[in-house]
């Protein structure tokens, strides 16, 4: 067995978004009770969360929008850019508790202590832009991560796997001049679902081309069309890249119980893309892989499938 790290914490539920706001607290402890009643937590490495040092955040955002967005929590805004994105007066600090958390985790991978890990953290990051919020995301907790695991750990290929149902743009952008990071993104396509961006024919820019691939699903579609895209697109694309880690932007929302999405992945489709996501990191980056939480918000198929994903990291 692998020896897994997740993070948890509760005061990522103190970020309030509304009752009625699918981005909500309940989907942290939904993900909490599945791993909790599968018998796991003894056998996890349990890892704390801390404040980011603002270095790390500054390394994807810039100042204006850092303090920005500290000014709009201290006046009690109820929301940030756009209607989606709400928040309150604690979402500044959660978000900074969320990067923090995730770098925590890697400086574990990093130093050994563990082989792998799931960041259940909130909130979400992938669509987060340097200057705007977006799609419930403040600050790109994977980006971040990718820039602190070149800075801090001299890492030279970073891949990075977006299988949230949604496509990353925020992450795509932060990226998309550099070949030192390869972003893929497999999701619903960009004519029928937000943000409307990840289209076959974005592969990055300058430098940057060719170190971007995205696959386009059509509503309708599951577990076949996933694996034949992954199989044709991303595994030769990484397998030739060789990242010396990987950064998996995990969102649970292209499951069929799902309404965010019309994408039809079973709970065995995700575990199959899981189990080969995993196999690709002991191949190509010696295991080490953070797998960082987007999005998802069916609570009652939330707990299943957190706990089919902590066992796969697990090896069991």
């Amino acid at each position: 067995m692998k020896k897994t790290g997740f993070l948890h914490d509760e005061k990522y539920l103190l970020h309030e978004t509304g009752s009625h706001h699918p981005e909500r607290p309940e989907r942290l402890s939904a993900i909490y009770n599945g791993i909790e009643e599968a018998d796991f937590l003894n056998t996890l490495t349990l890892l704390n969360a801390s404040r980011a040092d603002q270095k790390w955040i500054e390394v994807v955002h810039n100042i204006k929008y850092i303090l920005r967005f500290e000014e709009a929590c201290l006046y009690g805004m109820p929301e940030f850019d756009y209607p989606d994105n709400q928040m309150c007066r604690e979402s500044f600090d959660i978000a900074f508790l969320a990067v923090g958390g995730i770098l925590n985790a890697i400086k574990h991978v990093m130093e050994g202590k563990i082989d792998n890990a799931f960041c259940a953290v909130r909130p979400p990051g992938h669509h987060a832009e340097t200057g705007n919020a977006m799609g419930f995301c403040y600050f790109n907790n994977v980006a971040v991560a990718a820039r602190y695991l070149q800075n801090e750990w001299g890492v030279k290929r970073v891949g990075i796997v977006d299988f949230d149902v949604h496509h990353g743009n925020g992450t795509q952008h932060i990226f998309e001049h550099d070949p030192s990071v390869f972003y893929y993104s497999i999701h619903e396509h960009p004519s029928f679902s937000f943000p409307g961006t990840g289209r076959e024919f974005e592969k990055g820019t300058g430098e940057g081309e060719g170190f971007t691939l995205n696959s386009p699903v059509l509503p309708g579609q599951g577990d076949r069309e996933y694996k034949k895209l992954m199989e044709k697109d991303l595994f030769p694309a990484f397998y030739d890249y060789k990242p010396e880690v990987i950064i998996a932007s995990t969102g649970f929302d292209a499951h069929i119980d799902d309404d965010m999405s019309g994408i039809s992945l079973s709970t065995e489709g995700y575990s199959w893309v899981m189990e080969r996501i995993v196999d690709m990191a002991d191949k190509c980056s010696d295991g080490k892989l953070i797998s960082v939480l987007e999005g998802g918000y069916c609570l009652r198929r939330l707990p299943e499938l957190a706990k089919n994903h902590v066992e796969i990291l697990m090896g069991k």
